[in-house]
């Protein structure tokens, strides 16, 4: 039986298949021993198979005169050799890059077991393979831990800097290889600390630049101890369409990218790029990694860290490879807007207005827009180069809702300001106001008030000096609902019902709907319960007509709340399953297992724990497929 253990360069091949055979003949289970050769695969001059047979001959025994004097001689003879040989034994064939090096040295018998390390799948073979990954964080850390030790049990410094230990482990990259450096590197520099290596290949911003400039040496197998040169030989043997994909990857936003995006990038239709992108994986220079429903569509593509700094560095290094990086972006970003805004539309989209492009249904959008998630507010970032200010201030708007909606209120909030930024230097005055409002709104949302109070009145005074009305009163909303949480009510008030107003004077229902809401819930603080309610009744029926199913089910929820108040518990259960069905059907889990728990609320109070039993089942699923951990008590009447 032939086994294949494959990986990318420092993954640890080599020390697994050394260490394999140890073990495996210390149990008995390879009487013969084991016969090892390094090919060399990966070498300017890699060993062939003629020159190999010539060692695995001599290590059985033949040399001199006993030698046949030809290739096919000694081939016969090598063969002849492992067939009469009774003792089972293992042969290690390591480094080896091509199919051409070690078909010809197989045994021909199925008696023997032949172990092929190598940085490419040999898929064309019948071989049983064995993909290597990058180690677990826990791995990693106990690797350079033992290092240290081995060499000094009195370096006390993995117990003192575990968090440095566990941040060097991550800018490795988790590779074994680049550990072993970093471990060489803190045994050379015992007298300071790890957080020094740290800080130095942050700044450096490329883990290969200061880990090659380290404590030179090699390994056990007399391999050196340096990265650059394994990423250089594994990219080197690329074909030229195959290299060009990997440096653009390289340059994508985010950890791992779709192949749509990936299609984009290279300029080439999806069945083009999948055709790379898996002859790529079959090199472990890029790994496909399967999304949560395990569908093959579902399918992303990851560079490992320190592939993705060593490819970034060649572009950078080259002019002509610069203009084609460039090139590359502006592409992914146009694809990332294109999608995003449809999306957006999706998610907005009310009855009688027009269909977006390419998704049927909110399910649909949302799935999308979960899955290219980190790249769009990666991509969203690139505000920052004036190159692609403009493209990525308009992505950050249409990702404001959807983040909003997925409460990633970290992820808006960077991309919100760095619109903001990007805005501003452009001179944008309206997209300003916009990145402002989406900022005030995120910060409130994370309990940062007098923030947010900062943030909407600066919208609203960029929207009065660009005299958008509409933006306008959506700062006016966004501001009453930070001035309630700051505890302002009438000022709340006040800000809420100009923000209606303004809405109902540009015939916009939905947006005069959803003031409408928030300013009963000013009404309600205020202690002018019925007030509210008649309010409320008034925007749930907006809704109603408008076709706006989420700002309904916000309007039914904020009614639960205010005829609980009066003492209407049936009324005020019928209301919050009103709203927990409508954030449902809509996608909006989150608000959904909010309703829930104001239901079970109800039913606490008026003793009933049957149908609070059956709430708590409901809720938490809803909040499982939020994918959020609250208390119960937690905002829960907040729409």
């Amino acid at each position: 039986m032939i086994f294949a253990v494959t990986g990318m360069g420092g993954i640890g091949k080599t020390a697994l298949a050394v260490e394999t055979a140890h073990r495996a003949c210390a149990e008995g289970w390879f009487p013969g021993g084991t016969l090892f050769v390094d090919l060399r695969g990966y070498d300017d001059n890699p060993v062939t198979a003629d020159q190999a047979v010539l060692a695995l001959l001599d290590a059985l025994g033949v040399r001199g005169p006993d030698l046949p004097p030809t290739a096919t001689g000694q081939y016969d003879t090598y063969r002849a050799l492992l067939a009469d040989r009774r003792d089972r034994t293992l042969l290690i064939l390591d480094n080896a890059s091509d199919p051409s090096q070690f078909l010809d040295l197989l045994p021909g018998t199925g008696h023997h077991r032949v172990l092929i390390t190598s940085r490419d799948r040999p898929d064309a073979l019948p071989v049983r393979l064995i993909d290597l990954e990058t180690l677990a964080p826990d791995d990693s850390v106990a690797l350079v831990t033992r290092a240290l030790h081995d060499s000094d049990d009195r370096d006390d410094r993995p117990a003192r800097e575990p968090e440095a230990l566990r941040e060097l482990a991550c800018l490795c990259g988790h590779l074994p290889l680049a550990l072993q450096i970093a471990a060489a590197m803190l045994r050379r520099r015992r007298h300071r600390d790890i957080a020094s290596l740290v800080a130095e290949i942050r700044k450096a911003g490329d883990a290969t630049a200061v880990l090659d400039n380290g404590s030179r040496g090699t390994d056990l197998y007399g391999r050196s101890l340096v990265l650059r040169p394994v990423l250089e030989t594994s990219y080197r043997r690329l074909p030229p369409d195959q290299g060009r994909l990997l440096r653009l990857l390289c340059l994508a936003p985010g950890g791992d990218t779709g192949t749509e995006a990936v299609a984009a990038l290279a300029e080439c239709d999806t069945e083009e790029a999948l055709t790379l992108l898996e002859d790529l994986a079959a090199t472990h220079l890029v790994t496909p990694v399967r999304g949560a429903d395990g569908q093959d569509s579902a399918v992303r593509w990851r560079v490992h860290d320190l592939v993705r700094a060593f490819g970034t560095g060649l572009v950078v290094a080259d002019a002509g490879l610069r203009e084609e990086g460039e090139a590359a972006r502006g592409r992914v970003l146009e694809f990332y807007c294109r999608w995003a805004k449809a999306a957006d539309e999706r998610l907005r989209w009310l009855p009688g207005s027009a269909e977006p492009e390419r998704f049927t249904d909110r399910a649909q959008a949302l799935t999308w827009l979960d899955g290219e998630r980190a790249g769009l507010v990666a991509a969203a970032q690139w505000a920052r180069d004036d190159r692609y200010a403009g493209t990525a201030v308009w992505l950050a708007e249409c990702l404001a809702r959807y983040l909003e909606w997925r409460r990633y209120f970290d992820d808006l909030i960077t991309v919100a300001r760095n619109a903001r930024d990007a805005a501003h230097r452009m001179g944008d005055r309206a997209r300003e106001a916009i990145a402002w409002g989406n900022l005030g709104h995120a910060l409130a949302a994370t309990g940062r008030t007098q923030e947010a109070i900062d943030a909407d009145i600066r919208a609203r005074d960029l929207c009065q000096y660009t005299g958008d009305r509409q933006c306008e009163a959506g700062a006016w909303n966004n501001l009453g609902l930070a001035l309630q949480e700051a505890g302002r009510i009438q000022e709340a008030i006040d800000a809420l019902g100009h923000a209606r107003d303004l809405y109902r004077a540009a015939e916009d229902r939905p947006g005069e709907a959803v003031a409408s809401t928030h300013l009963s819930l000013a009404l309600q603080d205020a202690g002018r319960i019925h007030e509210a309610i008649d309010t409320l009744t008034a925007a749930r029926d907006l809704c109603q007509t408008a076709g706006d199913l989420h700002a309904e089910a916000v309007a039914w929820n904020g009614l639960g709340n205010a005829l609980q108040k009066t003492g209407k518990t049936q009324a005020a259960i019928e209301a919050y399953s009103n709203a927990a069905d409508l954030f449902g059907e809509f996608g909006d889990w989150y608000r959904a297992g909010q309703a829930l728990l104001n239901v079970i609320l109800v039913h606490e109070a008026t003793h009933h724990p049957d149908p609070a039993c059956t709430c708590w089942v409901e809720a938490a699923v809803a909040f499982a497929r939020a994918d959020v951990l609250i208390s119960h008590r937690t905002r829960c009447r907040r729409p």
